[in-house]
C-alpha cells in the first residue's frame, strides 16, 4: 500500500469512527504518537492523516497542537453563480484537457480540440474546503458578458470525495456554468460541485 493510500485509509477510519460517535464534537483526538502506535504506522502517516481531516473540516486544530472534532460545517446559499468566491481558494489541477463531447457541446468546439483547464478548492474561513470549481476555456481567458447556469446533482467522485472530506457517491450539486461574450457565444464553461449538506441553491433569475 502506497503512503498516500495508507494515511487516507487511516484518515476514513478516524472519521467513521467519529461518526459512530467515538469522538464528540469539541472533544480532542489522541496525540499522533499514540494513534500511530494504535495504527502500527510513523507517527508522519496520522501527521497527513489529520492534516487531510482539518482541511476538510472533519477535524480543528492547528499544525503541532492537539486536534478536535470539529462542530458540522456551516450551511451557505448560493445565489449568484457567477460571483466570485470571498474567502481562498487553493488551485489543485492547471493541466490541459482535450474536450469531451459534453464539453465540446457546451463550448461550441470540435470533441477532441484542446482546452486550458483548471480546478480549484474553494475554502471557507476556516480553511476547509466548500466547493470544487472546475473550468474549461480555449486561449487566454477573455471577459465575459454575461452566464448561463443549469443545475442537477451528481455522486461524488473519488478526488472529490477526498477534498471535500465527503464518501464517495455522495449526492452533491453539480451546476454547469457558461460563461458568455457579448454575443452570446460560448467562452467559457466550469463545474461547480457543492456538496448538499453544506449547500443551499437559491439562484436569481437573470436580468432582462
Amino acid at each position: 500500500m502506497s503512503a498516500e493510500a495508507r494515511y487516507r485509509r487511516i484518515a476514513a477510519d478516524i472519521r467513521r469512527r467519529i461518526e459512530a460517535g467515538e469522538w464528540r464534537i469539541g472533544e480532542a483526538l489522541p496525540s499522533r504518537t499514540d494513534m500511530a502506535a494504535r495504527y502500527g504506522v510513523h507517527p508522519q502517516t496520522v501527521r497527513l492523516a489529520y492534516h487531510l481531516l482539518r482541511r476538510t473540516g472533519v477535524l480543528d486544530g492547528e499544525e503541532r497542537q492537539q486536534v478536535t472534532v470539529a462542530h458540522p460545517p456551516a450551511m451557505r446559499t448560493l445565489t449568484d453563480a457567477d460571483a466570485e468566491w470571498p474567502y481562498s481558494t487553493e488551485t489543485t489541477d492547471t493541466r490541459p484537457q482535450t474536450a469531451t463531447a459534453e464539453l465540446a457541446e457546451r463550448l461550441g468546439i470540435r470533441v477532441g480540440t484542446v482546452l486550458q483547464h483548471e480546478t480549484v478548492e474553494c475554502l471557507d474561513p476556516g480553511g476547509h474546503s466548500a466547493m470544487i470549481v472546475s473550468s474549461w476555456w480555449r486561449g487566454r481567458r477573455r471577459p465575459h458578458a454575461s452566464c448561463v447556469a443549469e443545475l442537477g446533482t451528481v455522486p461524488l467522485g473519488v478526488d472529490e470525495a477526498h477534498a471535500l472530506g465527503l464518501l464517495v457517491d455522495t449526492p452533491a450539486y453539480r451546476l454547469v456554468r457558461t460563461r458568455l461574450d457579448t454575443a452570446g457565444v460560448p467562452l467559457e464553461t466550469a463545474d461547480l460541485i457543492l456538496p448538499v449538506d453544506r449547500w443551499l441553491v437559491r439562484l436569481r433569475p437573470a436580468a432582462r
